[in-house]
């Protein structure tokens, strides 16, 4: 029998519908073909192209750097059509029964490789790891900015999850406000704590190794978990299983560990998947800025908040329902997306 599943932390319900469940082979995911300027002879992000995008930001060299390669193994770019801008101030205003925000922040490019074909599934460790340290020296340097809140990063994987270049990258959009579903998280985390003194993510963790249900991939330091009231088939987070609240407060061994468990993790998934569009993010904890008025605000982050990474695959659609209610339909309940997980071939999702 179906069921209706309430995530604390994340504040929504998902109906699990058990009945349905639906086999990784059962989702027919209908695959946009790249569009003719969206090939490797037009890409921007290709070696011996750098002019054709912004001033590069940050460049890290390749693991082993060879003299008839790019000379660069990771770039970060600003974003030709940027969502938001980093020139001018922040302005706040109330209209009536609205608000608006000046729209100032920062719009970056993460380039993950110089070739073309090569996913983030299919990155050596010390690739994948690179990446990482991108992600962790623009989260720290943008910090640095008073105007900017939070620091979202993210991917888009495949035209079907948002991306509009098959080059695989990476991208974060800073913002002069916490976005909401952070904000949802953040609220959880501290109320959790007030009320028990712990944190809401790490009693998650020791709550999913007890009952061994929905765990797909379990390291020294990392767990990747199946949520119980997981909104989207497969839909996975991946936490440290010690405490931190701060991504930007990783080192380089755990930045290497955090790649191991990501790759084994997309390497799976695209065996199992058939190579699926995916959406990933990394929620962590905002930028540690004082807020007027409110001198307690982050007097707690440290202790309750629990930085991770959520993975979903686009293999199902958001339509009327979901839309109407505020509730998902997921046809695979996290049970199941966990033993199947367990059981994927990791070398199968291997760069041929």
């Amino acid at each position: 029998m179906s069921e209706l599943r309430f995530d604390p932390i994340k504040n929504r319900w998902s109906i699990i519908a058990s009945e349905r469940k639906l086999r990784p082979h059962e989702f027919n995911v209908p695959r946009q073909d790249a569009t003719p300027d969206n090939g490797r002879e037009n890409c921007p992000f290709e070696p011996g192209r750098e002019r054709m995008t912004p001033p590069e930001i940050l460049v890290l060299p390749p693991p082993s750097p060879r003299p008839d390669g790019p000379s660069w193994q990771v770039r970060v770019v600003p974003n030709k059509f940027p969502a938001l801008r980093v020139e001018g101030h922040v302005e706040r205003e109330g209209l009536g029964l609205y608000d608006r925000v000046a729209g100032i922040g920062a719009h970056e490019v993460i380039i993950e490789t110089p070739e073309h074909e090569k996913e983030m599934a299919d990155l050596e460790l010390e690739e994948l790891a690179l990446v990482f340290h991108a992600y962790r020296a623009r989260l720290l340097d943008l910090r640095k900015d008073l105007r900017l809140r939070y620091v979202l990063l993210f991917k888009n994987k495949g035209r079907e999850s948002g991306a509009s270049l098959s080059h695989p990258h990476s991208q974060l959009i800073a913002t002069p406000i916490i976005p909401t579903f952070v904000v949802h998280e953040l609220n959880a985390s501290r109320q959790h704590f007030r009320h028990k003194e712990r944190c809401i993510f790490c009693d998650l963790i020791h709550q999913e190794q007890r009952l061994g249900e929905r765990i797909a991939l379990e390291t020294g330091s990392f767990i990747a978990l199946e949520p119980y009231a997981s909104a989207f088939p497969f839909e996975t987070w991946i936490l440290p299983k010690a405490h931190q609240f701060d991504f930007g407060a990783l080192t380089d061994d755990e930045l290497l560990a955090l790649a191991r468990i990501v790759q084994d993790l997309l390497r799976r998934m695209k065996s199992l998947l058939d190579d699926p569009p995916y959406n990933m993010v990394v929620h962590t904890a905002p930028s540690p800025h004082p807020r007027p008025g409110q001198p307690d605000y982050w007097s707690t982050i440290e202790y309750d908040y629990h930085w991770h990474i959520e993975l979903v695959p686009r293999i199902t659609r958001i339509a009327g329902f979901e839309w109407g209610s505020g509730y998902t339909i997921n046809p695979t309940p996290p049970e199941e997306a966990a033993r199947f997980l367990q059981e994927a071939d990791p070398i199968g999702g291997r760069h041929a």
